[in-house]
């Protein structure tokens, strides 16, 4: 890898604010082959990255945290934990994401910091947003807009609760759910503030070129 890769990111997203392109790792069993990809996402730009995996047992999922964590430090990017406080703050993520099962967002804000960014999974539901704003999410997610391969078994959302969220939540807006380069135009223009793509960039034919072309979408649109 070579270290002036760092200077060549593209401006995916702001370090203050989550917005643009968000990567979330799909169940990759293989650390080896987890890590190469990530390292591509990460060396084209991407500053957001969610560790997800369902699938493997615990000291598997630290030793990919781990690594994730150490790339993520490389590219100056943010690496932020999905569900598993534990695995956090045993590789100081800089970041958590919840769902509606998982640790309140008061609980996670008192065990990680007011430092550390926490995120919560809305579904399709406004007023779970609104008491997540309220107890100091620093991002919402909405979705799954489209089929996703990732997580089968999701709520629909409907595109125009983009819009409607924005009108009411001051806190950013994720659009999360089956996300890829040939649809996730149409939520940029509904108002999100973030894409999450997951199987649309981790299983691209070439996952540069999908960075750079879900990066522009933001572009256009602005």
């Amino acid at each position: 890898m070579k270290a002036n890769q760092t200077k060549n990111k593209m401006p995916v997203a702001q370090q203050s604010r989550i917005e643009g392109l968000y990567a979330i790792t799909p169940d990759i069993e293989n650390t080896s082959d987890l890590i190469e990809k990530v390292d591509q996402v990460l060396s084209s730009g991407v500053q957001y990255i969610q560790y997800r995996n369902k699938t493997i047992l615990y000291e598997r999922r630290l030793c990919q945290a781990s690594a994730i964590m150490e790339l993520c430090q490389r590219y100056e990017a943010k690496l932020i934990v999905n569900d598993y406080l534990d695995i956090a703050l045993a590789v100081n993520a800089d970041g958590l994401h919840v769902g509606k099962a998982d640790i309140s967002i008061p609980k996670a804000r008192a065990c990680l910091g007011r430092h550390k960014i926490i995120g919560a999974s809305c579904y399709n539901q406004i007023d779970l947003a609104l008491i997540a704003e309220r107890e100091g999410a620093d991002y919402v997610a909405f979705g799954a807009f489209y089929a996703s391969r990732t997580k089968m078994d999701t709520v629909k959302a409907n595109p125009n609760l983009l819009t409607q969220a924005k009108k009411v939540l001051q806190t950013p807006i994720v659009a999360i759910g089956g996300i890829n380069v040939t649809n996730a135009a149409p939520l940029i223009f509904y108002g999100c503030d973030a894409i999450a793509v997951s199987d649309g960039l981790f299983n691209a034919a070439h996952i540069p070129s999908a960075v750079k072309k879900l990066a522009s979408l933001f572009l256009a649109n602005s």
